[in-house]
């Protein structure tokens, strides 16, 4: 009977030292979410954004941690489902405990989580250019607002330089981002008095392929000349967008595409000969030159070789995974120095940062969760990368509610979420 009581003694004080360690090693980490989907129609573009963020997070854990403690990431997959990313999100807040999540890329996967993020008081933040019309002080949009991607390309594309083009074809995916981005785009047009009628508008489901009847309405708009499509397409359709456009015999001479959601990565999986001469808007391209971002092309390729991910060292960067990137590095600086992994205080200590990113410096809003950064017009290039043709000078202050839909700005709505 002894016997039997000191071997439960032993056991019970062995379990005791290992619950002992495994808190102490709790105590020793901090968990992040990454909600990006890694399968469906977004995946061509959101993949990257979970690489990027696991490779900031190595960087931080080899260089210390975040106040000593190293980060441990939590990967979900809410496979382009936009129900599935809202409880994707409550996972990562409720059951894994998660200081900060990285994530979404479409605005409507973005509206699915907001009111998971808001009940809770959780912080996100938010890599990918949007259509404003929205200020969460639960989400930090380290991305463009409409007046740092959408506004700047339009008057880029009526100008001398530019083309001095006068009829649009708005052609976009159906959802949030491409309606509201086309209202503020249609009011601009307008207000610099291009004729409604030389304005069409159109929209495709997500994962459209058959592009074949609208190629073909594009090529009559462009018949007379001056012509240009601005494209809103998100995620895979991209692909047979572009393909059916250079079947139809249309160049970026006959009808150049200003493009919002194609970028490097994009254009990985497109066959880019035939796409020479169409254009971007971004606030970064791979192209940037500067030492700071030549190092970061050159580790994201490392990264990706060492860790065995599809493309390997032919990886390329491109704005949201730039933006996703510095986003981390935004979040660790805040904790420290706020000092702390509050929400409410790390959110304080964010307002009004300054900091180097790969594509050079940028800083943080004082006020509106939103972040100052240059705008650069692209022209794509037949190895898949883009010539920069067209530049801000300095940083553009963001507009979280667009000045074309909300001339008063008296009435514009107030922030939503925060403290409780």
């Amino acid at each position: 009977m002894r016997t039997a009581r000191k071997w439960a003694s032993k056991v019970l004080t062995l379990l005791a030292l290992a619950a002992g360690a495994t808190a102490a090693r709790a105590q020793e980490t901090v968990k992040i979410g990454v909600l990006h989907s890694l399968t469906g129609t977004m995946a061509i573009s959101e993949t990257s954004l979970k690489d990027v963020v696991l490779m900031a997070a190595d960087e931080i854990n080899a260089a210390g941690g975040v106040m000593g403690k190293k980060i441990v990431p939590v990967v979900v997959d809410p496979a382009s489902n936009w129900d599935l990313f809202a409880e994707k999100a409550k996972q990562l807040i409720t059951q894994d405990k998660v200081a900060v999540t990285f994530g979404c890329w479409t605005s409507v996967s973005r509206k699915s989580v907001l009111p998971v993020f808001e009940s809770n008081n959780a912080l996100l933040f938010y890599p990918v250019q949007y259509e404003g019309e929205e200020q969460s002080l639960n989400v930090f949009y380290t991305a463009a607002s409409p007046n740092q991607q959408l506004v700047p390309a339009a008057e880029y594309m009526m100008s001398e330089e530019g083309g001095g083009y006068k009829k649009f074809y708005l052609l976009g995916t159906d959802y949030v981002f491409p309606r509201t981005a086309n209202k503020v785009l249609k009011a601009f047009l307008i207000s610099k008095g291009v004729p409604e009628a030389n304005i069409m508008e159109e929209y495709t489901p997500f994962h459209h392929q058959d592009y074949q009847t609208i190629v073909g309405k594009i090529k009559k708009f462009a018949a007379g000349g001056k012509a240009c499509v601005l494209s809103t397409i998100n995620g895979d359709s991209n692909v047979p967008f572009y393909k059916e456009f250079a079947n139809q015999g249309l160049t970026s001479a006959d009808c150049p595409i200003m493009a919002f959601s194609v970028a490097e990565d994009e254009l990985r999986a497109m066959d880019v000969p035939p796409l020479v001469g169409h254009l971007a808007a971004w606030n970064y391209y791979m192209s940037v030159d500067n030492p700071g971002n030549k190092k970061f092309v050159a580790d994201f390729k490392a990264f990706c070789e060492k860790n065995k991910l599809p493309g390997g060292k032919d990886r390329v960067t491109d704005d949201p995974i730039e933006a996703a990137y510095f986003g981390v590095y935004v979040w660790k600086a805040a904790v420290e120095k706020a000092k702390s992994f509050d929400v409410d205080k790390v959110r304080a200590a964010v307002y009004g940062m300054e900091f180097d990113a790969p594509g050079g410096k940028k800083s943080m809003d004082p006020k509106n969760q939103h972040t100052l950064k240059p705008v650069y017009i692209g022209e794509i290039l037949k190895d898949g990368q883009f010539k920069i043709v067209w530049q801000s000078k300095g940083l553009v202050k963001p507009d979280s509610y667009s000045a074309y839909l909300w001339p008063d700005k008296s009435k514009i709505p107030a922030p939503t979420g925060g403290p409780k």
